[in-house]
């Protein structure tokens, strides 16, 4: 087989009809080798791929493509402490209404008023400190019938139990592990969230740190101290008193929070003592 005749073939045009059924008249018709047809079919294959690769780039497809926007979770994850936050905000100013009505109704005299975080707080203790009928019905009841046994238990103890507060809504990124020299633990919090002191004490220390952000120190009972680094703006000043759940600042954009929780200069494992 010579390659003239090879080439020839591959040149020779054939030629395609389509033809009417009822009058056998060719309606059109166009030719075409077997060099144009593999022509044909290579631009199309190309045009093809060019059109799913500008469908796949220039839409949100290419976030389903594997290994492509690996931060997506970190993304979920701010945006969810956001709406978290959002939420906080709003039971915040729902409060803040009722607090209004409060005063207009003449329920609460003006001298008495507090801020809305210490009210807010006050108002969810009584909430939990007030019993039914039935809860006193109960204890004495049981009371009664243990008495005998309630005795043994009944053992007065001078060391106070403290419930510390959360210093701020997020997720802890960095567990604290001394075996590591790392006596902290990182929390990611949404954008422009806010940092609450975990304790009732004083503002001691207020610093800006060589990274340009501020670092804090409150002092608590039982020689408590707790320690808030990587914070934007300060709500707080040195020598301040504040009660625990209060604010104490807002935390850095894009930063994790840096908690540290130290008792009479012992290091304290910081998720011991706070639910996260």
């Amino acid at each position: 087989m010579s390659d003239s005749s090879f080439w020839d073939r591959l040149r020779f045009k054939y030629r395609v009809s389509v033809v009417n059924e009822n009058t056998l008249g060719e309606v059109w018709h166009f030719r075409l080798s077997r060099m144009g047809m593999f022509l044909w079919l290579f631009f199309l294959s190309i045009l093809s791929f060019a059109i799913f690769a500008a469908l796949i780039w220039f839409t949100p497809l290419k976030n389903y493509l594997p290994g492509y926007n690996e931060n997506i979770r970190q993304q979920l994850v701010s945006e969810t402490m956001r709406m978290d936050s959002i939420e906080n905000v709003i039971a915040l100013q729902t409060d803040y209404l009722d607090i209004i009505r409060d005063v207009v109704a003449g329920e609460v005299q003006s001298d008495s008023v507090k801020p809305l975080d210490s009210l807010t707080l006050i108002r969810k203790n009584e909430l939990l400190a007030t019993r039914s009928a039935i809860t006193d019905e109960f204890i004495s009841q049981y009371e009664e019938k243990e008495k005998d046994n309630l005795t043994l238990f009944d053992v007065q103890t001078s060391t106070p139990v403290y419930t510390l507060f959360r210093p701020v809504n997020g997720v802890v990124i960095e567990h604290y592990s001394q075996a590591e020299g790392r006596l902290y633990v990182s929390i990611h919090a949404a954008e422009n969230a806010t940092v609450v002191s975990v304790l009732t004490g004083t503002v001691i220390y207020a610093n800006r740190t060589l990274d340009n952000m501020w670092e804090m120190m409150v002092q608590h009972e039982s020689d408590y101290l707790s320690v808030y680094r990587n914070l934007k703006v300060l709500r707080k000043t040195v020598g301040q008193s504040v009660q625990a759940g209060e604010p104490l600042a807002v935390v850095a954009d894009g930063i994790p929070l840096q908690f540290a929780l130290w008792q009479k200069g012992n290091s304290v494992n910081p998720e011991e003592v706070i639910v996260f």
